[in-house]
């Protein structure tokens, strides 16, 4: 192993004692919150048990639901493995509360890419607009909320739900931390109480004490092959919020009459319910590792976001490599270093939601998974690898040391 690399993360290891012990101070905070909300709602091991055909009577998925709106102290709560993705979950909340003429505002940028299509900001003819459902834009300014122009568009027109992304996406800006969105929720409210507020929460659970329904939020929606799955929920993903709006997107997941009452869990109880109980310790491992990465790339001389120092407000790490060949052996080197499909190779490839080709390590043990570590980009400049996850701290920083000590190999032949 290159020497330099070696001798920086022996420095790391001196350097990030503290940030290490902020983390481990949260870990215990939301592992509180876990155990508390497993034995007020009394998860027993009959929730393990499982349905199948219509699902009717699940007591183990209906205690699921029970236990993430006690952690998300929210009023209901939605969690099935009939959700395929986030992005699945986002859309079906979207198409839940909105109607033909209303219109949705996003005030943090433009979404993830892979729901382009779901709004209609690529062309789809089962898109949100060609629905008549109207999209409108309000991008941050210096990584914060445009607070004079949400006010003038929500002035100006009768709004229907705003959606804020928390996590940077495929983008190049700063995550939102739970203060500002704090802060930007009760700006809309003291204008118009009525608005709903939707926030994708998609690699931000546990990474902070609060929640957004604990800000202001009306309906937050994740994945649950990210955090909160822990690395154990083989898929799935969840809606936490108003029991309104949760009815109505039990209706349209499902469907009309039926809703929540549907569903088979199909033997995923245990899997989710024992990815929730690690969660807390899964996320202080990926924010360990993310810590490290940035802290050992910066030292390497290239930039990255946040720094290691910085507050975070998510699992995700940015490496700015702005050379294409760079973020593809750096990708490589991490895969090469995973538990599954070491022996795989990614290469740069069109992806199902993406309008650039992607190149995504991810040798994971569910296929997807971003709380495993796993590592992608997009091929656009300036060319970042995005950097997230890793179920215990030592097996990601193997990967990344790995990693690091072939990439400068490579930038030095």
């Amino acid at each position: 192993m290159n020497k330099r690399v070696v001798d920086i993360f022996n420095e790391a290891d001196k350097n990030l004692k503290d940030i290490f012990k902020d983390i481990d101070k949260r870990e215990e905070v939301n592992s509180l919150k876990v155990i508390k909300a497993f034995k007020d709602c009394n998860v027993t091991e009959d929730c393990f048990n499982m349905t199948t055909g219509y699902g009717y009577n699940d007591i183990g998925r209906d205690t699921i639901e029970n236990v993430f709106a006690s952690i998300f102290k929210a009023e209901d709560a939605l969690v099935r493995c009939q959700f395929i993705s986030g992005t699945h979950a986002i859309s079906t909340c979207l198409w839940a509360c909105l109607r033909p003429n209303d219109i949705m505002l996003s005030i943090s940028g433009k979404p993830y890419d892979t729901l382009d299509e779901v709004i209609g900001i690529s062309s789809n003819d089962s898109s949100l607009m060609s629905f008549g459902i109207k999209y409108m834009q309000v991008d941050l300014i210096n990584n914060d909320f445009d607070y004079d122009s949400i006010k003038d568009v929500i002035t100006n027109n009768k709004i229907k739900l705003i959606e804020i992304q928390r996590s940077k996406g495929y983008s190049t800006r700063k995550s939102i931390d739970i203060d500002k969105l704090e802060r930007v929720i009760k700006f809309i409210k003291d204008i118009d109480k009525d608005i709903i507020i939707m926030i994708d929460n998609c690699y931000c659970e546990f990474v902070c004490e609060r929640e957004p329904i604990e800000v202001g939020a009306d309906i937050v929606v994740g994945s649950l092959i990210k955090n909160l799955g822990g690395g154990l929920a083989p898929n799935g993903g969840y809606i936490v919020g108003r029991s309104d709006l949760i009815s109505l997107c039990a209706s349209r997941l499902n469907v009309a009459g039926e809703g929540r009452e549907v569903g088979p869990t199909l033997g995923i109880n245990k899997s989710i319910l024992q990815g929730l109980f690690m969660a807390p310790s899964v996320v202080a491992s990926s924010l360990k590792v993310a810590v490290l990465t940035s802290y050992v790339f910066e030292k390497l001389g290239y930039d990255v976001e946040p720094k290691y120092n910085d507050l975070r407000s998510d699992i995700v790490q940015n490496i700015i490599f702005k050379d294409k060949n760079k973020l593809i052996k750096y990708c490589q080197s991490i895969q090469s270093y995973s538990p599954i499909d070491s022996c795989v190779k990614p290469i740069p490839s069109p992806m199902p939601g993406y309008s650039d080709d992607v190149i995504m390590a991810a040798g994971t043990f569910v296929q997807g998974s971003s709380i495993e570590l796993s590592c992608d980009g997009p091929l656009r400049y300036p060319f970042i690898a995005y950097q997230q996850g890793s179920l215990t701290y030592y097996y990601g920083k193997i990967a990344v040391m790995n990693a690091a000590s072939e990439l400068l190999e490579y930038t030095c032949n």
